[in-house]
């Protein structure tokens, strides 16, 4: 069987990552300009971020210390062919920015592209889209954007997210209770002090399976969705950038983005099968 890496060691990844690939003969030293791609290629390291709480996309084993997660095996996938070991830092959603700009970490996969955070990091072509979906209690199945956007629904999301900014535009005539984190916007439909609660698609899923007896999920018509991005620490060489780029693209093709999304959904009983007609990974 043709695995990922026997095609891409046959196609390559195109003149311009091939030739920035190529091993040096001296070994080279560290420098105040030096940019991240030569940093990785110079110490055999590629450091990353990872959400403690993050499934799936992130999934930290509290025994162990093993990292689980779609993201953790893509960039797992982007190390190998960099040539480089994966290191792993623990951070949050809000502090994966700021770890970006300190140069904590060189990539942080799972960024929605917003224009505030551009005017401080570089993004990736998106990995995958990812629709808006509302959790509603069981007796509320609201079939539009337009149906929640009424006086009489409660809709709960964790303040200053996508989540936020998507109800804020669509639904601004219904009572938004914004919360801290996501988790406690759940809690708000779990105990019925909300109809509703906005996630993208792929946390929706993930948190149903955790407690079906929450609601069900409804994805309202139009459909909207987001991307879910790679960040980097702005610099003014873009080779890292660009390289990153063509690897997910290139990934994409082969199909591999796509079955370690599958892959690590089935970890959190989500499969193919319940993602909702109209969401394309």
């Amino acid at each position: 069987m043709v695995t990922r890496r026997d095609v891409a060691s046959i196609v390559g990844l195109g003149a311009v990552t091939a030739a920035a690939l190529a091993a040096p003969a001296v070994a080279q030293t560290a420098d105040s300009n030096e940019s991240t791609f030569a940093r990785i290629r110079r110490t055999k390291k590629m450091r990353i971020g990872a959400v403690g709480g993050g499934a799936p996309y992130y999934m930290k084993d509290l025994a162990s210390g093993q990292w689980k997660g779609f993201y953790i095996d893509i960039a797992k996938g982007l190390a190998d062919d960099m040539e480089a070991e994966l290191e792993i830092t623990e951070t949050t959603w809000g502090n994966s920015v700021l770890d970006l700009q300190a140069n904590k970490i060189d990539i942080f996969f799972g960024l929605n592209p917003t224009p505030k955070r551009a005017l401080v990091v570089d993004f990736s072509v998106p990995v995958f889209n990812n629709a808006f979906a509302i959790l509603c209690k069981k007796d509320f199945k609201p079939k539009s954007w337009a149906e929640l956007n009424s006086p009489d629904i409660k809709i709960a999301v964790d303040q200053g997210s996508s989540h936020d900014q998507v109800v804020s535009r669509l639904t601004p005539k219904a009572q938004i209770t914004r919360l801290k984190t996501a988790d406690d916007a759940t809690a708000a439909l779990q105990t019925g002090r909300v109809d509703a609660q906005c996630l993208i698609t792929m946390l929706s899923l993930t948190v149903l399976k955790k407690n079906p007896s929450l609601g069900q999920l409804v994805l309202p018509t139009p459909i909207f969705a987001t991307t879910s991005n790679a960040g980097f620490r702005r610099e003014n060489d873009k080779t890292w950038r660009d390289y990153v780029n063509t690897w997910i693209d290139f990934n994409k093709g082969l199909g591999f983005i796509r079955n370690a999304i599958i892959t690590n959904m089935e970890l959190v009983g989500v499969t193919e099968a319940d993602i909702p007609p109209g969401v394309s990974l």
